[in-house]
């Protein structure tokens, strides 16, 4: 039998996931990481994308806007401004979002900071691509 790591998935509202896998990705701020049982510790700062939980042929997927995580050699913690599982995710409500912030882009008179627009089209494009992820698993 493989080795487990333990998971906690956390949002300002709630935990959504407590449980184990084998393989834990995560889309830490300089790329993502695979993290599996006895792992360096290490704290890094997640962008967002998805987070997915590898247990031998299954997977499980989860969608974080950003945060951060705390990885110790037994246990990773995800401390997230915004969890949602994939599943649950809207494609229609990802591209909308995702075609409003181009279109703030491209509008040089929008009222609203780059910085912040470049985020939300960042999380808009995590969005579809975690959506595109699950997809493809089915």
């Amino acid at each position: 039998m493989p080795f487990t790591i333990d998971l906690d998935i956390v949002s300002q509202e709630a935990k959504l996931f407590s449980g184990k896998g084998e393989l834990i990705a995560i889309p830490g701020d300089l790329g993502e990481l695979g993290i599996t049982f006895g792992h360096a510790p290490l704290l890094t700062a997640l962008k967002p994308g998805p987070v997915r939980i590898v247990n031998g042929d299954e997977q499980e997927i989860y969608y974080v806007s950003g945060g951060f995580a705390e990885i110790q050699p037994f246990k990773v913690t995800v401390l997230a401004d915004v969890v949602q599982r994939a599943a649950d995710l809207d494609e229609t409500l990802a591209l909308e979002a995702k075609q409003r912030a181009e279109q703030l882009l491209k509008d040089k008179k929008a009222d609203v900071g780059y910085a912040e627009v470049l985020a939300q089209l960042a999380e808009a494009a995590a969005r579809l691509e975690v959506i595109r992820r699950l997809k493809r698993q089915k």
